[in-house]
């Protein structure tokens, strides 16, 4: 009984921390942004998430090692989520999407894996079809309702959408590939490839460096992310999926864009407009249909849900 009491205590530490973590990420990255250049930011952030999380692994005594296809599989994963995933929904919100509104844009990923299943030759259940076609009218009312005062700007949502895409797309490719066996592994891999790859791309876009001009609340955000968002979060989320029920575990698919658009609100005086609330209620329940209704099919494809912040 203090044993089951133990570990529900644990459950209950590990699923806030994800809900409230993650949520918060989308937060962080507008701030960084606002000083520090999004690919070479972002891609530093993940550098350093790769060289902390490997050190840990190691004093645990984790061999990192792996063959010519784990690291290709790796980096191919680092191509996709990092670098295309998180990278534009960084260059997004640089270009002034909200951060609440990109937690909202990026919740769909759930939704663009049932449709790469579905374009792939799977076919999903009825009610799977009827969430992909809801979200998608919420994505675009989020973006197009109400056009005014308070709007989203469309290229900063286009980018975010954009790599809820890509985001998607290598979730969905992730069980195809030849990887370590270890998800942590994977993780430090997916992490310094994707980073290099985009430290490459923002100096090749132009983006220059300039430590000594970044304010404290800038270094405050970015430490955040590469200690709190990619290596706590992320090694609580993979600890519940050995765990917790996946049915509870996939709830941050709808939390973490209440947590985002709650604190871009508070601490950013993100606008919260007609268009965000209505289009944000209209993505998450489609959301929730989807991954309520493929959960008994697929349990174990449950890392495709993985959000943006790892």
């Amino acid at each position: 009984m203090v044993a089951m009491r133990s570990k529900l205590g644990l459950i209950v530490v590990a699923l806030a921390i994800v809900y409230v973590v993650w949520g918060s990420t989308y937060l962080a990255i507008r701030v960084v942004v606002k000083e520090m250049p999004p690919l070479v930011g972002m891609g530093s952030r993940f550098l350093l998430a790769s060289a902390v999380l490997a050190v840990i692994l190691k004093l645990r005594g984790v061999d990192l090692r792996v063959t010519r296809a784990e690291l290709a599989g790796s980096a191919l994963l680092g191509l996709m989520l990092p670098f295309l995933g998180n990278g534009l929904v960084a260059v997004g919100e640089d270009h002034g999407a909200p951060s609440g509104v990109a937690a909202l844009l990026v919740a769909a990923v759930p939704i663009w894996v049932t449709l790469y299943r579905f374009l792939s030759g799977d076919r999903p259940r009825r009610w799977s079809v009827v969430g992909v076609l809801l979200g998608f009218v919420g994505l675009a009312w989020l973006v197009l309702g109400g056009r005014g005062a308070g709007d989203v700007p469309l290229l900063g949502a286009s980018l975010v959408l954009v790599a809820s895409s890509f985001w998607a797309f290598g979730s969905w490719v992730q069980p195809r590939l030849t990887l370590p066996r270890n998800s942590f592994v994977i993780t430090v891999h997916e992490m310094w490839t994707g980073g290099a790859l985009m430290i490459s791309a923002g100096l090749l876009r132009g983006e220059t460096v300039s430590p000594g001009s970044y304010g404290v609340h800038t270094w405050i955000a970015w430490g955040y992310l590469v200690l709190v968002g990619s290596v706590v979060a992320f090694s609580a989320y993979v600890w519940l999926l050995g765990n917790a029920p996946i049915g509870l575990v996939a709830t941050y698919a709808y939390v973490n864009p209440v947590v985002a658009v709650f604190l871009g609100w508070l601490i950013l005086s993100e606008p919260v407009t007609s268009a965000v609330v209505i289009g944000g209620l209209v993505i998450v329940a489609a959301v929730a249909i989807v991954i309520t209704v493929e959960r008994p099919r697929d349990r174990d494809e449950a890392p495709a849900l993985e959000p943006e912040a790892a």
